[in-house]
């Protein structure tokens, strides 16, 4: 009998002892802070009103045609530099954007051949000042952004002729191109971009250009630029 009260009070010391540690061990648990979990990174979020400045070169094509003939193309060439103003909205990944800006232009070029060989002199066609405005439908891979654009172009196109004379018009016309534009630190960000401008025709009146001439102008324009976001 005192044998068996002995076993019974050793198994209970130890069954004590055990509910003692576990109840420790959970106790020194509760007391370990939690694990914060993983930082992610929140994505570049590009809607908002922006302003920058842009810069480049053109570099295209014009043709005069009068009553003596053409000229045939000839090539104009010249850079360019001015500001922008936008405006991006942003729903999941995809952009919506308007964009506007203003340059002054040196795109020039002149050529003696056809017609102007005839007066003789040279015909010299050039382009001052050059504005779009345009939309913009991109895909933002966080600060990646690539993005179409196409809308209106506005600028002056000047004819000149020797020492005959010159007239210059303001054309309306259209353009059409790409670029991409990339998040580099807060709200700055830097694009390059393609643009296709086609300015139409302009007419040259007989007393400058003798005679009455029609005179073109195409240009393609890679620029750069730095934009900041509100």
């Amino acid at each position: 009998m005192k044998r068996l009260f002995s076993v019974g009070v050793a198994a209970l010391a130890t069954v004590t002892m055990i509910s003692a540690a576990n109840a420790a061990d959970i106790a020194r648990r509760q007391e370990m802070p939690a694990k914060a979990p993983a930082y992610v990174a929140p994505f570049y979020n590009w809607t908002g009103f922006y302003i920058g400045i842009n810069g480049g070169g053109g570099f295209g094509r014009s043709e005069w045609n009068s009553a003596m003939g053409s000229t045939g193309s000839f090539d104009v060439t010249g850079g360019l530099v001015g500001g922008t103003i936008g405006y991006n909205w942003q729903v999941n990944q995809w952009l919506f954007g308007l964009e506007g800006d203003i340059d002054w232009s040196n795109i020039h070029g002149s050529t003696s051949a056809g017609a102007c060989g005839l007066i003789p002199t040279s015909c010299e066609t050039k382009n001052d000042w050059l504005g779009t405005a345009r939309g913009r439908i991109g895909y933002a891979f966080d600060r990646f952004l690539p993005y179409i654009t196409g809308g209106l172009a506005v600028g002056d196109v000047k004819a000149s002729a020797g020492g005959i004379g010159s007239s210059s018009d303001t054309n309306v016309g259209w353009t059409l191109g790409a670029g991409v534009e990339f998040g580099i630190v807060g709200p700055w960000t830097a694009k390059v971009e393609y643009l296709y401008v086609d300015l139409g025709d302009t007419d040259c009146s007989a007393g400058s250009c003798l005679p009455s001439t029609k005179v073109d102008f195409k240009t393609n324009i890679v620029r750069g630029g730095i934009n900041y976001r509100f």
